[in-house]
């Protein structure tokens, strides 16, 4: 039985989940494509808030004159019986309003059996609106670039933000917050979890990790080998930000009593790569401008799934990697595709394009020795080009400092305010 003070706290969060939280990034970019005649796709990793940002569409569009949200949710009993695409046809269509503005939202959309038959069809309907959202990015992209020739747009939910993290939580902005946005992460179903507690968060996370790794993982591929899936997950957990190839993945696994082709390594990485699970980026030859294909660094979408699987690791020896993933992921927030820079005599940690801008970037724990500043900013200086440089650190009182043209930023800022 709930405590006088525990059920003050339960109904406190229960009231406080009653209000949605609008992510006010992808609600504008969302209502940027409505009308536009294509399919709305919203991907990303399991839980990591592209409910949020579907449900979010409905609630400031359900008022709007003339509208009709039409909203299935394959992770609701209720949608049970909408298995293939002609259920799911029977559904919209006792549902649909010929003459009003239909919005047609589908949450989770690859549990229904042919589903892209469906989309491809309201989609030609007048006055109607399209949004879709999938954890699956290889099912996803080949059935849409093939089914629908292109007309689609995809929107790319990340987890949240520093800022958000923040809102989500009704968190000041400080040293603790930070840290806690550091280790735990930014799904935003924490927020109905709550941060007082380290093992119902462990536990949330687990449950995560478990849900992507067996349904969208063993379950579609129908994965013989677990144990060598589960060890190769925490391999790139623990070397997270560091070069990596196949033969080296391999090579390490049969010194460890496990024999894995590379092929193998390839197949089961990839795996991760389709449920937004992790990414592995490329390599980039600044001087040749080339892209590299080989030994490449795997980041993860969520810092706390990342976290957890190294939860072993004492975060003091294990930040490089951590602040280097999350400005990896804020960077992405930003719109930057992003590479590995390469150079003859050394790596610089991000390169970073948007459109006709490009721009460098080094991530540091702390500037504390003058032989750290000449590692962190010499291979800077040694990019004969124009491009805006930066270098990223927690060093205690940092403030924006030009040194000999390269910018240093504290991490603090440039989660808050970018570049």
């Amino acid at each position: 039985m709930l405590s006088i003070n525990n059920k003050i706290v339960y109904l406190q969060r229960k009231t406080m989940l009653m209000d949605l939280i609008s992510r006010n990034y992808y609600a504008e970019k969302v209502d940027g494509w409505l009308g536009k005649g294509r399919v709305i796709v919203l991907v990303g990793q399991r839980r990591i808030g592209k409910s949020y940002v579907l449900k979010d569409f409905a609630l400031r569009h359900k008022n709007q004159p003339d509208a009709n949200v039409i909203y299935i949710d394959k992770e609701k009993k209720e949608f049970d019986a909408i298995k293939d695409y002609t259920t799911l046809n029977e559904y919209i269509d006792a549902r649909f309003a010929i003459g009003r503005q239909n919005y047609i939202l589908i949450d989770e959309v690859q549990d229904i059996a042919e589903w892209e038959r469906s989309v491809r069809s309201y989609r030609t309907e007048e006055r109607t609106d399209v949004i879709i959202t999938g954890s699956n990015a290889k099912m996803l992209s080949s059935d849409l670039s093939t089914l629908l020739s292109g007309r689609y747009q995809e929107i790319h939910i990340h987890g949240l933000s520093y800022s958000e993290f923040l809102v989500f939580h009704n968190l000041e902005d400080n040293e603790g917050s930070l840290y806690k946005y550091l280790d735990y992460g930014g799904l935003p179903g924490l927020r109905q979890i709550g941060l007082e507690s380290e093992e119902r968060i462990h536990d949330y996370l687990q449950s995560v990790l478990n849900t992507v790794v067996l349904k969208d993982i063993i379950e579609r591929h129908n994965i013989r080998n677990v144990p060598f899936l589960n060890k190769l997950l925490l391999f790139l957990a623990d070397n997270t930000g560091k070069p990596i190839s196949a033969n080296n993945i391999s090579n390490y696994m049969k010194s460890h009593g496990t024999t894995v082709s590379s092929n193998i390594v390839l197949d089961y990485s990839s795996f991760f790569e389709e449920t937004y699970l992790l990414k592995c980026v490329l390599r980039y030859d600044i001087h040749g401008k080339k892209l590299l294909e080989t030994n490449g660094k795997y980041y993860f979408e969520d810092i706390g799934l990342r976290n957890l699987l190294s939860e072993n690791i004492q975060r003091e020896k294990d930040i490089e990697k951590v602040l280097e993933n999350v400005v990896y992921q804020q960077l992405l927030r930003m719109g930057y595709e992003v590479k590995v820079g390469q150079l003859q005599a050394g790596e610089v940690d991000f390169v970073c394009s948007k459109r006709k801008q490009q721009v460098y970037v080094q991530v540091c724990y702390l500037i504390a020795t003058e032989e750290t500043k000449e590692r962190e900013f010499g291979v800077l200086r040694r990019i004969a080009d124009n491009h805006p440089k930066y270098v990223i650190s927690m060093s205690p009182l940092v403030k924006r400092d030009n040194i000999d043209g390269i910018i240093h930023l504290g991490l603090h800022e440039f989660l808050l305010k970018g570049f």
